[in-house]
Protein backbone atom coordinates (compact mmCIF):
# COMPACT_ATOMS: atom_id res chain seq x y z
CA UNK A 1 0.00 0.00 0.00
CA UNK A 2 0.84 3.37 -0.41
CA UNK A 3 1.83 5.70 2.35
CA UNK A 4 -0.49 8.28 0.92
CA UNK A 5 -3.58 5.77 0.38
CA UNK A 6 -3.03 5.16 4.35
CA UNK A 7 -3.18 8.82 5.11
CA UNK A 8 -6.00 8.78 3.32
CA UNK A 9 -7.70 6.05 4.37
CA UNK A 10 -7.15 7.09 8.64
CA UNK A 11 -8.53 10.66 7.92
CA UNK A 12 -11.43 9.12 6.12
CA UNK A 13 -11.70 6.98 9.20
CA UNK A 14 -11.52 9.85 11.73
CA UNK A 15 -13.57 11.63 9.99
CA UNK A 16 -16.55 8.58 9.92
CA UNK A 17 -16.37 8.10 13.42
CA UNK A 18 -16.67 12.17 14.25
CA UNK A 19 -19.46 11.85 12.08
CA UNK A 20 -20.91 8.11 13.69
CA UNK A 21 -20.05 9.98 17.21
CA UNK A 22 -17.70 7.67 18.75
CA UNK A 23 -14.76 9.49 20.06
CA UNK A 24 -10.88 8.33 19.38
CA UNK A 25 -8.50 9.37 22.35
CA UNK A 26 -6.39 11.81 22.34
CA UNK A 27 -3.47 9.31 21.13
CA UNK A 28 -5.52 8.87 17.85
CA UNK A 29 -4.23 12.82 16.58
CA UNK A 30 -0.37 12.24 17.72
CA UNK A 31 2.01 12.72 14.66
CA UNK A 32 5.34 11.22 14.62
CA UNK A 33 6.77 14.09 15.72
CA UNK A 34 4.78 13.68 18.97
CA UNK A 35 5.84 10.30 19.20
CA UNK A 36 9.16 11.05 19.45
CA UNK A 37 9.14 13.25 22.56
CA UNK A 38 7.42 10.56 24.41
CA UNK A 39 9.42 8.53 26.80
CA UNK A 40 8.03 5.85 29.43
CA UNK A 41 4.95 6.72 30.24
CA UNK A 42 4.01 5.27 26.70
CA UNK A 43 5.25 2.25 27.38
CA UNK A 44 1.85 0.71 27.36
CA UNK A 45 0.65 1.89 24.39
CA UNK A 46 4.11 0.48 22.37
CA UNK A 47 3.58 -2.56 24.24
CA UNK A 48 0.53 -3.41 23.35
CA UNK A 49 -0.20 -2.06 20.32
CA UNK A 50 -3.22 0.52 20.89
CA UNK A 51 -3.83 2.85 17.76
CA UNK A 52 -4.23 3.06 14.13
CA UNK A 53 -3.88 -0.24 11.94
CA UNK A 54 -5.06 0.12 7.73
CA UNK A 55 -4.30 -3.35 5.67
CA UNK A 56 -5.30 -4.27 2.57
CA UNK A 57 -4.27 -7.83 3.45
CA UNK A 58 -1.11 -7.29 0.62
CA UNK A 59 -4.51 -7.75 -1.86
CA UNK A 60 -3.23 -4.55 -3.42
CA UNK A 61 -7.05 -4.06 -3.54
CA UNK A 62 -7.92 -2.49 -0.31
CA UNK A 63 -11.71 -0.96 -0.66
CA UNK A 64 -12.35 -4.87 -1.80
CA UNK A 65 -10.69 -6.70 1.02
CA UNK A 66 -9.10 -4.54 3.73
CA UNK A 67 -9.67 -2.68 6.78
CA UNK A 68 -9.01 -0.08 8.97
CA UNK A 69 -9.27 -0.17 12.73
CA UNK A 70 -7.98 1.45 15.70
CA UNK A 71 -7.16 -0.49 19.10
CA UNK A 72 -8.59 1.20 22.10
CA UNK A 73 -7.30 -1.05 24.39
CA UNK A 74 -5.31 -4.41 25.27
CA UNK A 75 -3.20 -6.49 27.23
CA UNK A 76 0.23 -7.94 26.22
CA UNK A 77 0.83 -11.00 24.04
CA UNK A 78 1.60 -14.71 26.42
CA UNK A 79 4.91 -14.45 28.13
CA UNK A 80 5.36 -10.58 28.08
CA UNK A 81 4.10 -10.07 31.79
CA UNK A 82 1.24 -8.76 33.76
CA UNK A 83 -1.26 -6.74 31.95
CA UNK A 84 -4.74 -6.34 31.25
CA UNK A 85 -6.89 -9.81 30.05
CA UNK A 86 -9.17 -8.12 27.73
CA UNK A 87 -8.94 -6.03 24.70
CA UNK A 88 -11.23 -3.73 22.62
CA UNK A 89 -11.25 -2.03 18.74
CA UNK A 90 -13.25 0.22 16.20
CA UNK A 91 -13.49 -0.57 12.89
CA UNK A 92 -14.58 1.53 9.93
CA UNK A 93 -16.02 -1.57 7.29
CA UNK A 94 -16.47 -0.44 4.10
CA UNK A 95 -19.57 -1.59 2.36
CA UNK A 96 -18.86 -4.65 0.39
CA UNK A 97 -14.98 -4.37 1.53
CA UNK A 98 -14.25 -8.13 3.19
CA UNK A 99 -12.38 -8.92 5.92
CA UNK A 100 -10.73 -12.86 4.43
CA UNK A 101 -11.70 -15.92 6.41
CA UNK A 102 -9.90 -16.64 9.11
CA UNK A 103 -9.69 -18.14 13.01
CA UNK A 104 -8.24 -17.16 16.42
CA UNK A 105 -6.55 -20.34 18.40
CA UNK A 106 -6.83 -18.09 21.49
CA UNK A 107 -9.22 -14.95 21.20
CA UNK A 108 -12.24 -14.89 22.13
CA UNK A 109 -13.93 -11.77 20.76
CA UNK A 110 -17.88 -10.49 20.60
CA UNK A 111 -18.03 -8.40 17.09
CA UNK A 112 -20.76 -5.38 17.55
CA UNK A 113 -22.57 -3.55 15.19
CA UNK A 114 -22.33 0.01 17.15
CA UNK A 115 -23.94 2.60 14.44
CA UNK A 116 -27.10 3.49 14.73
CA UNK A 117 -29.86 2.89 12.35
CA UNK A 118 -29.04 4.59 9.54
CA UNK A 119 -25.62 2.86 9.78
CA UNK A 120 -24.64 -0.30 7.68
CA UNK A 121 -25.30 -4.02 8.60
CA UNK A 122 -22.37 -6.33 9.16
CA UNK A 123 -22.91 -10.16 7.58
CA UNK A 124 -20.51 -12.65 9.13
CA UNK A 125 -20.29 -15.99 7.15
CA UNK A 126 -19.39 -18.49 9.34
CA UNK A 127 -17.45 -22.16 9.31
CA UNK A 128 -16.03 -24.65 12.00
CA UNK A 129 -12.52 -25.53 11.28
CA UNK A 130 -11.84 -29.02 10.85
CA UNK A 131 -9.00 -30.83 11.84
CA UNK A 132 -6.83 -29.86 8.73
CA UNK A 133 -7.29 -26.01 8.87
CA UNK A 134 -9.89 -26.75 6.47
CA UNK A 135 -14.05 -25.50 6.54
CA UNK A 136 -15.60 -28.20 8.47
CA UNK A 137 -19.31 -29.14 7.10
CA UNK A 138 -20.87 -29.37 10.38
CA UNK A 139 -23.34 -27.02 11.99
CA UNK A 140 -22.22 -24.24 13.64
CA UNK A 141 -23.41 -23.19 16.75
CA UNK A 142 -22.91 -19.65 17.95
CA UNK A 143 -24.24 -16.84 20.15
CA UNK A 144 -25.82 -14.06 19.22
CA UNK A 145 -26.22 -10.95 22.00
CA UNK A 146 -26.24 -14.13 24.50
CA UNK A 147 -28.87 -16.63 22.60
CA UNK A 148 -27.53 -19.44 21.31
CA UNK A 149 -28.42 -20.07 17.98
CA UNK A 150 -27.24 -23.24 15.79
CA UNK A 151 -27.11 -23.00 11.58
CA UNK A 152 -25.58 -24.73 8.75
CA UNK A 153 -22.13 -24.46 7.96
CA UNK A 154 -21.66 -21.46 5.40
CA UNK A 155 -24.35 -19.34 6.80
CA UNK A 156 -23.91 -15.58 6.61
CA UNK A 157 -25.33 -13.98 10.23
CA UNK A 158 -26.60 -10.16 9.41
CA UNK A 159 -26.19 -7.57 12.20
CA UNK A 160 -28.20 -4.74 12.79
CA UNK A 161 -27.29 -1.77 14.30
CA UNK A 162 -26.87 -2.87 18.57
CA UNK A 163 -26.71 -6.98 17.37
CA UNK A 164 -23.64 -8.78 18.27
CA UNK A 165 -22.30 -12.37 17.67
CA UNK A 166 -19.31 -14.13 20.04
CA UNK A 167 -16.81 -15.62 17.87
CA UNK A 168 -14.81 -18.68 19.66
CA UNK A 169 -11.33 -20.05 19.69
CA UNK A 170 -10.87 -22.13 15.75
CA UNK A 171 -14.24 -20.86 14.28
CA UNK A 172 -13.70 -19.68 10.61
CA UNK A 173 -15.27 -16.34 10.28
CA UNK A 174 -15.35 -13.79 7.30
CA UNK A 175 -17.02 -10.23 7.44
CA UNK A 176 -18.42 -7.07 5.14
CA UNK A 177 -20.64 -4.06 5.65
CA UNK A 178 -23.83 -4.06 3.84
CA UNK A 179 -26.62 -1.22 2.91
CA UNK A 180 -23.89 1.15 3.88
CA UNK A 181 -20.24 1.54 5.45
CA UNK A 182 -20.27 -0.13 8.89
CA UNK A 183 -19.46 1.14 13.05
CA UNK A 184 -18.29 -2.26 14.22
CA UNK A 185 -17.07 -2.92 17.37
CA UNK A 186 -14.47 -5.40 19.05
CA UNK A 187 -14.70 -6.82 22.39
CA UNK A 188 -12.44 -9.67 23.17
CA UNK A 189 -9.89 -11.41 25.08
CA UNK A 190 -6.28 -10.22 24.63
CA UNK A 191 -5.19 -9.58 21.00
CA UNK A 192 -2.10 -10.96 19.12
CA UNK A 193 -2.13 -10.27 15.62
CA UNK A 194 1.26 -11.70 15.20
CA UNK A 195 0.83 -15.42 15.77
CA UNK A 196 -3.02 -15.83 16.38
CA UNK A 197 -4.61 -15.03 13.44
CA UNK A 198 -5.02 -18.18 10.57
CA UNK A 199 -6.25 -17.04 7.35
CA UNK A 200 -7.99 -20.06 5.17
CA UNK A 201 -5.72 -18.94 2.40
CA UNK A 202 -2.55 -17.56 3.37
CA UNK A 203 -2.30 -14.16 3.68
CA UNK A 204 -0.13 -11.43 5.28
CA UNK A 205 -2.06 -9.49 8.09
CA UNK A 206 0.06 -6.48 7.31
CA UNK A 207 0.58 -4.77 4.02
CA UNK A 208 4.08 -3.98 2.52
CA UNK A 209 4.39 -0.26 2.33
CA UNK A 210 5.86 2.26 -0.15
CA UNK A 211 6.86 5.26 1.31
CA UNK A 212 5.30 8.10 -1.64
CA UNK A 213 4.82 10.55 1.02
CA UNK A 214 5.58 11.18 5.14
CA UNK A 215 3.09 9.54 7.50
CA UNK A 216 0.29 11.76 8.95
CA UNK A 217 0.08 9.01 11.70
CA UNK A 218 1.38 5.95 12.48
CA UNK A 219 0.43 2.61 12.22
CA UNK A 220 0.31 0.66 15.66
CA UNK A 221 3.12 -1.42 14.25
CA UNK A 222 5.68 1.79 13.79
CA UNK A 223 6.19 2.35 16.75
CA UNK A 224 9.44 0.55 16.79
CA UNK A 225 11.02 3.55 14.31
CA UNK A 226 10.44 6.27 17.06
CA UNK A 227 13.96 7.38 18.45
CA UNK A 228 14.21 7.02 21.50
Amino acid sequence: MKRSAINQYIAEARDFFARNHFILPPFADWTPRDWSRCGSEVSELLASRLGWDVTDFNSGEFKSIGLTLFTLRNGFPAGQGASKTYAEKIMFVRQGQVTPFHYHARKTEDIINRGGMRAGRLAVQLYNSDEDGGFAQTPVSVVCDGIRRTVEAGTIVTLGSGESITLTPYLYHMFYAVEGDGLIGEVSSVNDDDADNHFKDPLPRYPEIVEDEPPARLLCTEYSIIAR
